[in-house]
C-alpha cells in the first residue's frame, strides 16, 4: 500500500479519521470531512487572507494539496465573515471546493501583542490596518469560523513566546484550557466539519501533559499541538510532542500547527503527527529562496547569475525543470513578480512531494529507510556552479 485514494464526500459525509498502516508512531492515514478527503500526513499551504499567495487555487491542488488554511484573524477584518458567508462561503468565494481549515486567532494574541488586550472574556484587538477595534472570544471565533464555513475550526487559545517563565506559561495554558470549554460548546456540529482543541505548555512537558488531558476528556474532533516552533530549539520542539503524543487519543488525527522546515516537519511525522502548516515554503519563495530535494537555494546569490541550468532536471514541477538558475536569479534580483510565482511553485511542489513520499514510505513499511535517503540527498547540499 502505497497511498490513500481520496474518496467522494458523498460517501462519507461525517466528519472522522482512519489510521490505513503505521510505521513506529508515524501513521498513513485518512481524514474526511464534507468537502473532501484529507492524506495524511499532510501539509497545508497557508491561504491567510483566502490566497496562497501567488498561487492559482488549481495549481495548489495539481501538486497535491488536500486542503489549505484561512486565518479568522485576518478575514475577519477583511473582507468580513458575513460578507463571506453571504457570498456562499470561503470554499466558493476562493474557489477552492476541497477542505479548508481556518485557525481561531490565537497566533495573533501573541504576535499582535502591542495591539490587544487580554482578558477571561477574550481578545479585544486594535486592527493593525485602520486602528477600528474588533472583539475576538472563543464564541465570536467559531461564529466566524462556520460564517466562513471551514472544514476544520480551532479553538481559540492563547499562545505566549517562548523562552517565558513557568507562571506565565501556566497562566496561557489554564485560559486556553477554559477558551476551549467555551470554543467546544459554541460548535454548531454541522456534519462533515470538525474542531480541534489546542494544547498549550510551552516547553514545560509536564504542563504539556496537563493540558493533552484535559483537552482529551472534551472530545474534540481533533488535536493540535500549538506554540512551538516560536524560538525553542528543535530538540524541545521534539520533546513537547513526544510527552503528549501518548496521551492524545490514538483514533483522532494530530495537528502540529506553524511547522516548519522539511526536517522538522519528518522528524514530527516520526513522532506520530498528522498534519502541518507553515508560511515558509510561500515566504521563501517571494524572498528568492527555493527548497529542492537537496536543500535550500538562494537565487540572490551573483553565483546563479550565469548558470544555464534548471534548478532541478529530475523535478516533477515545470519550475524547477524548465527555468534556468540564470533566469530565476534574473528574476529575483529584478523584482519581477514572476520570480516569486515560481519559486512558490517550486517549494509547494516539493512539501507536498516531500508528504507524498513520507505517505508511501509508511505504507510500505520503509520509513527509517526513506528517512536515511532524504538525509543524505539533504547532506549533498546544493549542486555547485558551473565553470
Amino acid at each position: 500500500m502505497t497511498d490513500v485514494a481520496p474518496i467522494s464526500p458523498e460517501a462519507v459525509p461525517t466528519f472522522g479519521f482512519e489510521v490505513f498502516a503505521r510505521d513506529g508512531r508515524a501513521r498513513l492515514g485518512r481524514v474526511t470531512t464534507a468537502h473532501g478527503v484529507i492524506r495524511t500526513p499532510a501539509f497545508m499551504p497557508v491561504g491567510t487572507q483566502a490566497t496562497v499567495k501567488t498561487m492559482y487555487p488549481d495549481q495548489v491542488r495539481a501538486l497535491g494539496a488536500d486542503i489549505v488554511l484561512g486565518n479568522t484573524y485576518h478575514l475577519m477584518l477583511r473582507p468580513g465573515a458575513e460578507r463571506v458567508a453571504a457570498l456562499g462561503g470561503l470554499h466558493r468565494f476562493m474557489n477552492w471546493p476541497h477542505p479548508i481549515l481556518t485557525d481561531s486567532g490565537g497566533f495573533q494574541v501573541m504576535s499582535l501583542s502591542k495591539l490587544r488586550k487580554l482578558s477571561e472574556a477574550g481578545v479585544t484587538f486594535q486592527s493593525h490596518i485602520d486602528g477600528r477595534r474588533y472583539e475576538l472570544t472563543p464564541e465570536r471565533s467559531i461564529e466566524i469560523q462556520g460564517l466562513l464555513n471551514s472544514n476544520i475550526q480551532m479553538q481559540l487559545d492563547e499562545c505566549v513566546a517562548l523562552p517565558s517563565t513557568r507562571a506565565e506559561i501556566e497562566r496561557a495554558m489554564q485560559l486556553s484550557l477554559r477558551w476551549a470549554e467555551r470554543s467546544k460548546a459554541a460548535f454548531s456540529g454541522k456534519r462533515g466539519h470538525g474542531i480541534f482543541g489546542i494544547v498549550q505548555g510551552g516547553d514545560d512537558a509536564a504542563l504539556r501533559v496537563e493540558s493533552a488531558a484535559a483537552l482529551k476528556s472534551m472530545e474534540f474532533h481533533g488535536y493540535a499541538v500549538g506554540g512551538l516552533a516560536v524560538g525553542e530549539p528543535q530538540a524541545v520542539m521534539l520533546e513537547m510532542i513526544s510527552a503528549v503524543e501518548p496521551i492524545l487519543p490514538a483514533d483522532k488525527p494530530r495537528y502540529l500547527m506553524g511547522v516548519g522546515t522539511p526536517d522538522d516537519i519528518v522528524k514530527s511525522v516520526m513522532c506520530g503527527i498528522d498534519m502541518f502548516d507553515c508560511v515558509m515554503p510561500t515566504r521563501a519563495g517571494r524572498h528568492g529562496l527555493a527548497y529542492t530535494r537537496r536543500g535550500k537555494v538562494n537565487f540572490r546569490n551573483a553565483r546563479h547569475a550565469e548558470d544555464p541550468r534548471p534548478l532541478d532536471e529530475e523535478s516533477d514541477c515545470p519550475a524547477a525543470r524548465d527555468y534556468s538558475r540564470a533566469y530565476l536569479h534574473h528574476l529575483v534580483r529584478t523584482e519581477e513578480a514572476l520570480g516569486a510565482m515560481l519559486l512558490t511553485w517550486v517549494n509547494l511542489s516539493y512539501y507536498q512531494t516531500l508528504m507524498a513520499g513520507l505517505r508511501s514510505a509508511i505504507g510500505e513499511g520503509r520509513l527509517a529507510d526513506h528517512v536515511a535517503g532524504l538525509n543524505e540527498e539533504w547532506s549533498k547540499g546544493d549542486i555547485q556552479p558551473v565553470g
